[in-house]
């Protein structure tokens, strides 16, 4: 059963605009983990003949100093940093893209209710490209937005001055759901008055406890609720 927390509850004839992230909300973040935590170290590491081990630190620490910057979502920047075909990897695992449970239908049921739905994501527009032709997703939203398109990522003031700017709408009047604290931090900065978190975007692990504001275990749960 999905868990609220804390217990909070949506007025939804206050909300024009659902935005959602994809991953971690939308879909799966059991993918996004397993691609760069386990299968990107291995081919690195096979493309320097060296054993995964070893260079496991060095790529923590690459990975750490691009976060929170587009060059963290960026596949042409780590292409070029690890000396590997980033974009050729995501295809060939394109297969294990999948989404998280209710969410698709839960997406299929607000617009029966009249909200503009939009997808608003962090991911470079290659990556965004594979997962909606994985997926299918995309007859689901009114805007397909990513922030590579507005030279800023969504942690950052720019993104939402700008996306603003592009697409009009009242921020007061707008759902936000996203799996990021720094991305929550940024829109509630932003004024987005409805900022939810998702507890639970890998399907592999434990809910997490969050304490930023209301939040569920599910997209499905704040959609439907």
């Amino acid at each position: 059963m999905d868990a609220i927390m804390p217990t909070s509850s949506l007025n939804w004839d206050e909300i024009d605009t659902v935005m959602l992230d994809m991953d971690g909300t939308i879909l799966d973040l059991a993918y996004d983990n397993w691609f760069w935590q386990e299968h990107i170290p291995l081919e690195v590491a096979r493309s320097r003949n060296v054993e995964p081990d070893s260079i496991r630190g060095d790529l923590e620490r690459q990975f750490e100093a691009a976060f929170g910057t587009l060059n963290w979502y960026c596949l042409e920047h780590w292409s070029r940093e690890l000396a590997l075909d980033i974009v050729a990897h995501k295809r060939a695992s394109q297969h294990r893209v999948t989404p998280l449970q209710g969410a698709v239908d839960a997406i299929e049921q607000r617009r029966l209710q009249g909200q503009a739905i939009w997808l608003v994501t962090n991911a470079h527009p290659l990556t965004l490209e594979i997962k909606l032709e994985q997926t299918g997703i995309a007859p689901l939203f009114d805007h397909l937005l990513s922030s590579h398109d507005f030279d800023a990522p969504k942690e950052h003031p720019d993104f939402w001055q700008r996306l603003g700017e592009r697409v009009p709408h009242d921020p007061a009047r707008s759902l936000f759901v996203d799996d990021s604290l720094r991305v929550r931090h940024a829109a509630r900065s932003a004024g987005y008055r409805h900022v939810w978190g998702i507890a639970k975007p890998d399907s592999r692990q434990p809910a997490a406890a969050l304490n930023d504001g209301p939040a569920a275990e599910s997209l499905a749960a704040i959609l439907l609720s």
